[in-house]
């Protein structure tokens, strides 16, 4: 793809100091896009910033504050002069199952709650303040790119992910109005602190059933972004095949 494809982009992406975000946030401005990185104070974000130069800033935030989401969309129109990318990659995991019969316990309420209040927001960052951009010659505003999961353990964790898929569709429709097309990737597993931070056990069980090409949706944000004249879809990667559900 053309660096000359990315350069229109300004772009926030949550959870952008690590893993999948830092992958997306290195492509887009190594690509001449710019990005503003939304992660927590105690991230690597400022260092990733300093290291990418002018076209990145830093907004040290968490997702689920409503005023630190509002101050990170200021910065990238403030520095950038106007948002129309949002990729949403904040997300949190507890390796828990539903019940642990070892230990005579249930997942925990609270860690189940917490799940979902970060990984699934109610609301993607970007979608008001893309609605106040002058449109394309095609009528476009901008683009939110959503990160789901193709996991089939973890309950909770699974669940936040199904209702980023669930909720997809109707958040495309609601934003299509203004030109914003609402797009959201269900990747596999490769490297991440995501996952570095599950047991041992746990990751080699995992690790022996991904293949080597799960990391391909690290590619996946900016060739929907370019590609996708369909105002909603969900993009399953998993394993060796690359399913797509849209709507027109």
């Amino acid at each position: 793809t053309s660096a000359a494809c990315f350069s229109v982009f300004e772009g926030l992406v949550t959870g952008g100091s690590s893993g999948l975000g830092c992958a997306t946030v290195e492509r887009l401005v190594q690509n001449g896009a710019s990005a503003v990185i939304l992660d927590l104070p105690s991230s690597d974000g400022a260092a990733l910033a300093e290291k990418l130069g002018e076209r990145c800033a830093f907004a040290p935030a968490d997702v689920t504050s409503e005023a630190d989401v509002q101050s990170a969309v200021s910065l990238a129109r403030e520095k950038f002069g106007k948002l129309d990318l949002a990729v949403n990659c904040a997300g949190i995991a507890v390796a828990f199952k539903t019940y642990n019969f070892k230990k005579d316990l249930p997942h925990s309420l609270e860690d189940f709650q917490r799940e979902h209040r970060r990984n699934l927001q109610r609301d993607p960052p970007g979608g008001g303040e893309m609605g106040k951009n002058e449109p394309d010659a095609d009528g476009h505003r901008g683009c939110i790119i959503n990160t789901a999961s193709v996991a089939v353990g973890q309950a909770a964790y699974s669940a936040s992910k199904g209702g980023i898929v669930g909720m997809t569709l109707p958040i495309a429709r609601d934003l299509a109005p203004m030109g914003i097309r609402v797009v959201t990737i269900a990747p596999g597993l490769f490297s991440t602190p995501l996952l570095a931070g599950l047991p041992e056990k746990v990751r080699s069980f995992l690790a022996d059933r991904c293949p080597s090409l799960a990391c391909v949706c690290v590619f996946l944000p900016s060739v929907l972004i370019i590609n996708c004249n369909h105002l909603g879809v969900c993009v399953c990667v998993s394993l060796w095949l690359l399913n797509a559900v849209y709507s027109k």
